[in-house]
């Protein structure tokens, strides 16, 4: 099988440290001395060829892609014209395979999450490979849940599997509040969505000609006009394009450790913190402080008598939050953007 790292996003939940010249999936976040993209090549790479690994990102991060994985081929690099969602990037994959002939099952896998096993996940991919090699069948990988989590989607699988470790996907649960989190962890049919993925690049081309067909008509008859094609298509995420309407997508279970480092917070389970709590990069002092996340570059950073902050100053700018507010930070970072463009 092969496998398509998707590194177009701009990870605005971990500004400032996260740019949009140098987003997340370009930084060493973990304290791995690894950025995000390189731990998920070397994790893919455990198990796989490089001949079948490939990145998907934006035009822009071309150079740091090649950059940061000397050994990937120029010809394993698919570019998108400039960022729009994941339902083109997934699309455009696609065609890349089908216009040099390849029908083979892929993965597609996010540059920016945790999976220390690569073994185990190799294992459960290649299962996922298996599943996809049927005809307009999708296979993702579902978490077993730890913890009533708000921040990721869900899964509602078939309580009886469709054979051995293999459940089919009754339908995808969106992001939910604290409350319908608590009751859905209880269900032992619910799994987060990993936003891990595999088909075959005519599954995808058929699912996107039956619900997308402007879409994918625009793209399949774009030719050397690509880039003025692709500026024109709607920014829409391959859930709601085709994963929500499709009638044969599977779920295997998947046991091992994962984390979806999507915001600040996220690194507390994955980095140690020191015996007060805190997290700290950077010179940073923490006087009766605890429960902080600091990452500084200035010449020093002191904290005095505060508890559960998130604290970042890089020369992109300094962010100072309440780690309960989180989740709060794209948004804003969004509403910049916009109020931006509108002046």
């Amino acid at each position: 099988m092969n496998a398509v790292i998707m590194a177009g996003g701009k990870g605005s939940r971990f500004w400032p440290r996260s740019t949009d010249a140098k987003p997340k999936q370009f930084l060493e976040l973990t304290a791995s001395g690894e950025t995000m993209l390189q731990l998920t090549y070397r994790r893919l790479r455990s198990w796989l060829p490089k001949e079948n690994i490939y990145v998907s990102t934006s035009r822009k991060y071309a150079a740091l892609v090649k950059e940061q994985l000397r050994e990937l081929a120029a010809d394993r690099l698919i570019e998108e014209p400039e960022q729009r969602d994941t339902a083109p990037g997934i699309a455009l994959a696609a065609l890349y395979f089908l216009n040099r002939g390849s029908d083979e099952a892929f993965v597609a896998i996010p540059s920016d999450q945790h999976i220390p096993d690569a073994d185990a996940l190799g294992e459960a991919l290649r299962l996922c490979g298996e599943v996809a090699r049927e005809e307009r069948a999708i296979a993702t990988l579902g978490i077993v849940p730890s913890r009533p989590e708000t921040g990721y989607g869900y899964i509602e699988a078939e309580p009886k599997p469709y054979r051995d470790d293999v459940f089919r996907v009754m339908s995808f649960i969106e992001k939910p509040d604290a409350s319908t989190a608590q009751s859905l962890i209880r269900r032992s049919n619910i799994y987060w969505n990993s936003g891990i993925f595999t088909w075959r690049p005519s599954t995808i081309a058929y699912y996107m000609a039956l619900h997308q067909p402007q879409m994918w008509a625009a793209l399949t008859g774009a030719g050397e006009h690509l880039e003025t094609v692709y500026a024109s298509l709607p920014k829409i995420s391959v859930d709601y394009a085709i994963l929500e309407k499709a009638d044969r997508i599977f779920m295997i279970p998947a046991r091992f450790e994962w984390d979806d480092v999507g915001n600040w917070t996220a690194l507390e389970r994955i980095r140690g913190a020191d015996r007060y709590g805190n997290i700290m990069e950077g010179n940073v002092e923490a006087v009766d402080s605890t429960g902080n996340i600091v990452f500084s570059d200035a010449p020093k950073t002191v904290l005095i008598g505060v508890s559960d902050l998130i604290v970042v100053s890089t020369p992109a700018g300094i962010l100072i939050c309440r780690k309960t507010m989180d989740q709060r930070i794209k948004s804003v970072m969004e509403k910049r953007e916009e109020d931006a463009d509108g002046s």
